[in-house]
């Protein structure tokens, strides 16, 4: 028998197996166990250092409980065991901290609540997180950026009710992509000051237990810390964090429509995209030839959970009087997945996107497929001003029932006519036709497009 142990996990953001499909190592350790009570220990440390700053507690103290309290010293079986009685882990922590820094002990988490600690560390790692997900979504915004470029003047089919409508270019469809996390990216900044702020309030919010130093060592904490100053208590106000989530589930989501299109795209009927190639990626247990687009997978399994998490993040809002009895806890499994999740999806989607492969002559296939019908609406107007739109509109009509029932191609449908060819000769005809000369502005688009992606900061 081989001589190995099984891992505890049992969700796919901590499992050995899964953890790395479905999110990144970097954004695992923002939120792990030993990050979230390091956060702890630098709220508490912040606020005997904002309190000394300000005369509440001896100076000498502070420095002591910032020498003293260390991650290093932290008990965790034992605080895990408190904590399962507790039922919150700032009380047991305080514990173990009172103890390790002596006589200055008695300072410790002076005139603070358990909910400002937690919240304040929570809004450290929110934004962290944050920075992460500012610089993978700024990252994707290049590949998106260049892929487009590339691909400016591709024609392909579009596609409307998963029905060739228009030829457009495979440009164009990437920069409609690139305009949403463009988008994203301007919201993420407006986000950050709205939830980074830190809560320091005392039990009931009113900061009663400092007395007229209250607003002081509120402000110090946050200079402490990096963090803005909130205009009041936000122990039960609670739509800073359900906004950053919320934020999640709008990328995600703009990452669930991209998978969606690069499967159906990649699927063998179509044929026009993969995923970069890697031995063995995506391959079947017993069909050897497949090769499943196991990120687009990936980030549609992503959207679909950070926006089931966004919904309970809203439902955490409806908070009772000035503490709340539940929706608090409901933060604690919303907000670490959903960041990771997140982190995850984005991962894919630079895999995914920085070496997509793009079958150029197959595109060009599919928009011929319909036998020159998708630019019947190119025809119809480019006779409209010779016999008026409506009778325009008719005898394309009649063409394309002649080439639907009885085949050959909208051109020699055409050529068939006299209403036509009393107009238009053989070549103009071909050029009528040719799904190329029908794009309209799409290139135009994916300039602009990628000039204003470049005036976003």
């Amino acid at each position: 028998m081989p001589n190995y142990s099984i891992p505890a996990a049992s969700t796919v953001v901590d499992s050995a197996l899964f953890r790395d499909a479905f999110g990144t190592a970097a954004m695992r350790e923002i939120f792990s166990d030993g990050a979230l009570v390091q956060r702890y220990i630098d709220v508490e440390i912040a606020l005997a250092r904002a309190e000394a700053r300000v005369g509440v507690i001896p100076a000498d103290a502070a420095e002591t409980i910032a020498s003293a309290a260390r991650l290093d010293r932290i008990d965790f079986d034992h605080m895990r065991e408190e904590t399962d009685i507790v039922g919150y882990p700032i009380l047991p922590l305080v514990h173990q901290l009172v103890e390790m820094c002596g006589d200055a002990g008695r300072y410790v988490h002076w005139g603070a609540t358990t909910q400002d600690i937690m919240d304040t560390a929570v809004a450290l790692q929110v934004r962290d997180a944050l920075d992460s997900i500012d610089a993978d979504i700024r990252a994707l915004r290049g590949i998106l950026a260049d892929l487009a470029a590339r691909h400016r003047d591709t024609p392909m089919a579009g596609r409307t009710h998963l029905q060739q409508a228009l030829p457009v270019t495979f440009g164009y469809k990437v920069a409609i992509w690139l305009a949403m996390f463009d988008r994203h990216q301007q919201r993420l900044a407006e986000l950050r000051p709205r939830v980074a702020v830190v809560e320091f309030a005392g039990a009931a919010g009113t900061l009663a237990s400092l007395g007229d130093k209250g607003f002081a060592v509120q402000q110090a904490l946050a200079e402490e810390l990096g963090l803005g100053v909130p205009a009041t208590t936000w122990h039960v106000a609670r739509d800073g964090f359900a906004e950053a989530v919320n934020l999640l589930a709008l990328v995600t989501g703009s990452l669930g429509k991209i998978a969606l299109d690069i499967m159906i795209m990649a699927s063998t009927e179509f044929a026009e995209v993969y995923e970069p190639f890697v031995k063995g990626r995506g391959a079947s247990s017993t069909m050897p030839q497949k090769r499943n687009p196991i990120s687009s997978e990936l980030m549609l399994a992503a959207s679909k959970a950070v926006r089931q998490h966004a919904g309970l993040m809203v439902d955490a809002m409806v908070q009772d009087f000035e503490r709340a009895t539940g929706p608090w806890h409901a933060e604690w499994i919303a907000i670490p997945e959903s960041f990771i999740l997140t982190a995850g999806a984005l991962h894919q989607a630079r895999f995914a996107l920085g070496g997509l492969i793009v079958d150029v002559p197959r595109m060009a296939h599919n928009l011929g497929i319909t036998r020159g019908l998708i630019v019947a609406e190119a025809v119809m107007m480019r006779m409209a001003p010779h016999i008026g739109r409506q009778q325009a509109h008719d005898v394309v009509y009649d063409a394309c029932r002649t080439v639907n029932e009885q085949g050959g191609t909208l051109a020699e449908a055409l050529l068939a006519l006299p209403a036509v060819t009393e107009h238009f000769d053989r070549a103009a005809i071909a050029h009528m036709v040719d799904p190329a000369n029908y794009l309209g502005l799409a290139p135009q688009m994916v300039d602009r497009a990628i000039a204003l992606s470049g005036e976003v900061a």
